[in-house]
């Protein structure tokens, strides 16, 4: 159903992009994947994702900029002649009460975060819509829906992904273009972990209870949720089942929102 489209997924190099990646290319869609990495690690990506028989690029865009954006989407026009599924999933973190956070990184977090999603889209919605077809998934976070002390560029950023996302489905309601978000927990990413570990170190814990202990504040599940079921999501959201899934923030979080 799915094979032979492409799909463009930012920070798709590791954790939740690269799940989704490997459960798309496992349905035979092409990928674009952009984020981090050694040339070698990138090249094993790539290896791992083209064992579908698939075509992949790599694209290094630094999603703070717009003109590198512009380049990345251009690219893969290039490569592939279309973008049929945006995946919006870069994103970065920092933790600092409000009066004390860096300019700096509150910035950093805005445009990483929020604004790419608003650049990529705009770029590949007017040809969506002239194919009538066109599937875009932005990864949002509990944090979209809910907030926690000490990260307010983040739930900021993650609160506007939510709202970029109704407002794109409703400009795109009567069309076969959909647009929704989906809303991960704790997902052991090298952005929780890097929470882990300083909660390790914090409380001077081990490695297995910080992550109990990190779980216990928000998630009642005590489990992580996983890059591959967050994958079979995505992939779910670009069948026709999903057709009429418009502007939806799906919340996989193991029970926080429903606290």
């Amino acid at each position: 159903m799915l094979k032979g489209k492409t799909a463009l997924i930012t920070g798709s190099t590791s954790g939740i992009g690269l799940g989704i990646a490997r459960a798309l290319a496992g349905e035979g869609v092409n990928i674009v994947i952009n984020g981090f990495g050694t040339p070698d690690e990138i090249s094993r990506v790539e290896g791992e994702l083209k064992s579908h028989n698939i075509r992949t690029l790599y694209h290094g865009a630094d999603m703070s900029q717009p003109a590198a954006i512009e380049a990345m989407i251009g690219a893969t026009e290039s490569a592939f002649g279309q973008v049929d599924i945006l995946v919006n999933n870069a994103g970065i973190q920092h933790v600092a009460p409000v009066e004390s956070f860096p300019v700096d990184r509150w910035d950093a977090i805005i445009a990483i975060n929020l604004s790419s999603a608003f650049h990529t889209t705009r770029l590949v919605l007017p040809k969506m819509k002239q194919r009538n077809w066109g599937r875009i998934i932005n990864v949002a976070s509990v944090h979209g829906l809910v907030a926690s002390a000490e990260k307010s560029a983040y739930v900021a950023a993650k609160h506007g992904v939510v709202g970029l996302t109704k407002a794109v489905a409703l400009e795109t309601a009567q069309t076969g273009v959909t647009c929704n978000a989906i809303c991960p927990g704790w997902v052991l990413t090298p952005l929780v972990q890097q929470q882990v570990d300083a909660r390790a170190a914090r409380d001077k814990l081990d490695q297995d209870n910080a992550k109990k202990a990190l779980l216990e504040e928000k998630q009642p599940s005590l489990q992580f949720v996983t890059p591959e079921q967050l994958g079979a999501l995505a992939v779910f959201l670009c069948t026709p089942a999903a057709d009429q899934i418009r502007g939806a923030a799906w919340n996989v979080d193991g029970g926080w929102y429903a606290q």
